[in-house]
């Protein structure tokens, strides 16, 4: 069998081919990989605006860090506040099914995940 170089250039090509499919299909799940689910969380509502901190429980946290996660919620309780302060009256509670966040980071503390750096939905 003699490989002539026309032979070998077609069969790196087609090698190079494969691999760039399988890695565009692991990079596909790799980023699946950064989302995070919680059965509920709360986030304080000051003058308006939501808060970009928020507790969560019952969460299944992404392995790896990243730049953004994205937080699948459950259950989302918002406390309206109607001061800016932390020990001030809540005006109203909002109860918010099925939200989707993304946070730039997380701490953990047993049941508690603390997500920071949320983007308001």
């Amino acid at each position: 069998m003699s490989f002539t170089p026309e032979g070998l250039l077609g069969a790196i090509a087609a090698v190079s081919i494969g691999a760039a499919t399988l890695l565009g299909a692991g990079a596909g799940t790799a980023g699946a990989a950064g989302g995070a689910h919680c059965d509920r969380a709360e986030r304080p509502v000051w003058s308006g605006d939501p808060s970009r901190n928020l507790t969560a429980h019952g969460c299944s946290l992404p392995s790896g860090e990243r730049r953004w996660y994205r937080v699948e919620i459950d259950d989302l309780v918002e406390a309206h506040h109607t001061t800016d302060y932390l020990n001030g009256p809540v005006g109203r509670t909002e109860k918010l099914h099925d939200r989707t966040i993304r946070c730039m980071g997380f701490t953990a503390d047993g049941a508690t995940v603390n997500w920071f750096g949320c983007v308001p939905h």
